[in-house]
This record gives structure tokens, sequence and C-alpha cells, in this order.
């Protein structure tokens, strides 16, 4: 079975677990785009610690569930956004949020994946590639 978006798949399937209230979900296929989109939210406090397990496929990441998302899924197509998007952000990337305070757009930039308030910080543009709240 081929996968067309992993990035998607990875994000849906946090929200599903994440609705059956499971402890942990399993991610699967395993890239660096998953691990650092992982990251990003890590960092902003939605899952807890994950690891990679390299099974000699694809490799697959295992996530510990916090009980915190609500909501989270793929952007596409994958806008780019300018610095300026990012302080004050166009309405097409506005609805996926419920409003301007809750939740973070996850943005792909030169200096690796994060949230949309942290590009802000740097002064960076990027692309988005999801959100969540």
């Amino acid at each position: 079975m081929t996968v067309t978006n992993p990035l998607s798949n990875a994000l849906v399937t946090l929200y599903n677990n994440e609705v059956r209230r499971n402890k942990q979900a399993i991610l699967t296929p395993g890239s660096k785009l998953i691990i650092n989109v992982l990251r990003a939210i890590q960092k902003e406090g939605y899952i807890g610690e994950f690891e990679y397990i390299d099974d000699g496929r694809w490799g697959k990441v295992v996530v510990q569930l916090l009980g915190r998302i609500n909501k989270c899924g793929p952007i596409s197509p994958r806008y780019s956004l300018a610095y300026r998007d990012m302080i004050n952000l166009p309405q097409h990337i506005r609805s996926y949020l419920p409003s301007k305070e809750i939740g973070v757009i996850l943005v792909s930039t030169s200096k690796g994946v994060m949230t949309h308030k942290d590009a802000a910080r740097q002064r960076l543009g990027g692309i988005a590639l999801g959100y969540i709240y």
C-alpha cells in the first residue's frame, strides 16, 4: 500500500487516537518531516515524548498522547506565507483555527519546521503544512 501524503496520514492518525482516548499513537511511515513536525507540536505542549523505531522498512514513530489535541490536520494545498502573513494570517489560513489566539499553524521555513508564532518572532516566511489546536 502506498501512502500519498505521509504528513496528512500522521496528523489524522494523531487526531483519531486522541478522539479514542488512546495513550499512544503509532505513526507509519516515519520520516524526517514527521519527526520535525512532532518536535514543534511537542514544544507547544500538545503531545508527550515520541520515539522513532527503525523496523527495516519505513520506520515507525510511537507518540505518547496527553489528551490536549482537540483537532489537527493538514493544510492542502500547501500555501506559501510571507513574514507579513505570519503576523496577520490570511482568511483562507485563519479559517483552519477556531480563533485568533487558540491553536497554531505548522510552517516549514528555511530554519526548519516551527509554528507560525515562532516564525513571526524570527521574521521568517514559509509554507503552511498543518494546524493543531
